[in-house]
């Protein structure tokens, strides 16, 4: 039986209202890779600090699925792009160019032979850095014959392992996908020699059967999503060719006894317009845990894998103060590192303080937060409301500062017991690819949540000062 690779592009998707968060796209790449998906697809490298570190912490995460990642037409991309994929277990370079008449001089104002010496550079350089490459056919249903036919001899003969076509318009049935696909085989023999993909739109609502046709037809890998907004439905396709893969005599390596319960994750994940304020947690990631033995190096890795950029001054400080607690206790879980580097790393002279806040909240009214800050000695203040206390606290001091960063992480444990036990939050804010920590103790979750928050914000913009 023939094995259908199943690609997942969730994360390339773009739609109003839909956003994935630096930590939400490497919990879906998690989940994807606990969920057999053979590709986990990125998206490209626009910015290469911010970008870069998102591949690399990705790359890090996943140990099973590819991870492949879309390269500019030019050299200069494939280097970039390769310096943050290459940790990658099994990493993917993708050369993605159209080759449509309309797309190719309209949108990208290259000719048909320019095009093709694009293609041709472009993924010879990827293949000096990886042994996988895949090459996508943007636009191939409304592409002319011959010059398709050009296009994809000319990718594998410069080194693509796997092409792929697209039906970017969406307008293609069942039986004119199958007899596309028959037709390129039978006029490009070198095709039947690397792996065919297939990529439909769902404009006409019929990805998934167009992608079961490409199947029967020959193509050996699919462009799916778990989250679809205008892309074949992967639980559908999985399902499908688990009921009637013998008949096609093919399989694939979804876990369809986890599909239901990781789509749903997933699906949560992703619906727009969702806000959230983190999870109070006192548990471990992933069961990660440090000890006494652990050196500098080690605290080092660990703090990058929680997405911090530490300087070698701060990773010293935090080395040191990891040390004082790891030699009272047996470990030392991420969780504790997080508040050893929000209490240890970066500490800068305060931009906002806090003077005072009220926070009204119930079930039959909408929580309310209304917060005085200090700023050189005079008070600032805003009000505003939220999902719950904590939610419209942050809020406010959005409204007062004038600055949004990305909540990463919103951390709450006990450190006493008792009625009147001290509650420490930890608060991870995400801007310019870096993480800042704040930590904050008190008797009053919310007054510990606007420390923390204060703390890693002062941390934000006493850097953004200095640069």
């Amino acid at each position: 039986m023939k094995q259908i690779r199943i690609s997942d592009v969730t994360m390339k998707q773009s739609a109003e209202g839909f956003a994935l968060s630096f930590k939400e796209k490497i919990e879906l790449s998690k989940l994807l890779d606990r969920l057999g998906t053979d590709l986990i697809e990125l998206e490209g490298i626009a910015s290469p600090r911010i970008d870069g570190l998102r591949i690399k912490s990705i790359a890090a995460a996943v140990k099973d699925s590819i991870i492949a990642v879309p390269v500019q037409l030019n050299e200069e991309s494939v280097s970039l792009t390769w310096n943050a994929l290459q940790q990658a277990k099994k990493p993917r370079l993708q050369v993605c160019a159209p080759v449509s008449p309309v797309q190719m001089e309209y949108l990208f104002h290259k000719k048909p032979e320019a095009m093709l010496a694009a293609i041709q550079s472009t993924i010879a350089a990827c293949r000096k850095c990886c042994s996988d490459v895949e090459f996508i056919a943007d636009d191939a249903s409304r592409s002319e014959p011959a010059f398709l036919h050009k296009v994809l001899n000319t990718a594998m003969e410069a080194g693509a392992t796997t092409v792929t076509l697209c039906d970017t318009a969406g307008t293609m049935l069942p039986g004119e996908v199958s007899a596309f696909i028959r037709e390129l085989y039978a006029a490009v023999p070198a095709l039947s020699g690397v792996t065919l993909g297939i990529s439909c739109a769902n404009t006409l609502s019929m990805a998934d059967a167009c992608a079961v046709a490409a199947v029967t037809a020959g193509a050996g890998e699919l462009k799916t999503a778990a989250y679809p907004l205008n892309n074949a439905n992967l639980a559908n396709i999985a399902r499908l060719i688990n009921a009637k893969g013998h008949a096609m005599d093919v399989f694939c390596g979804i876990r369809v006894t986890q599909l239901s319960r990781i789509i749903d994750q997933i699906a949560w994940m992703c619906q727009p317009g969702k806000h959230t304020v983190g999870q109070a947690t006192g548990q471990e990631e992933d069961g990660v845990y440090l000890t006494v033995h652990d050196d500098a190096a080690a605290i080092a890795k660990t703090t990058q894998n929680l997405g911090y950029d530490l300087s070698e001054e701060d990773i010293a400080k935090v080395y040191d103060a990891f040390l004082q607690i790891a030699q009272k206790k047996e470990r030392v879980s991420a969780k504790e590192l997080d508040a050893i580097v929000a209490s240890a790393a970066m500490q800068v002279p305060s931009t906002y303080q806090l003077d005072t806040y009220v926070v009204t909240s119930g079930n039959t009214i909408s929580a309310t937060a209304h917060i005085k800050l200090l700023k050189n000695g005079q008070s600032v203040e805003g009000v505003c409301m939220g999902d719950g206390s904590i939610d419209a606290a942050f809020l406010a001091i959005e409204k007062i500062t004038g600055c949004h960063y990305e909540l990463d992480d919103f951390q709450l444990q006990a450190v006493t017991e008792g009625r009147e036990a001290m509650g420490q939050t930890v608060v991870k804010l995400r801007a310019g690819g870096k993480v800042y920590s704040g930590r904050g103790i008190s008797t009053d979750i919310v007054g510990a949540g606007i420390r923390a928050y204060l703390s890693a914000l002062n941390k934000i913009l006493y850097e953004e000062e200095v640069e």
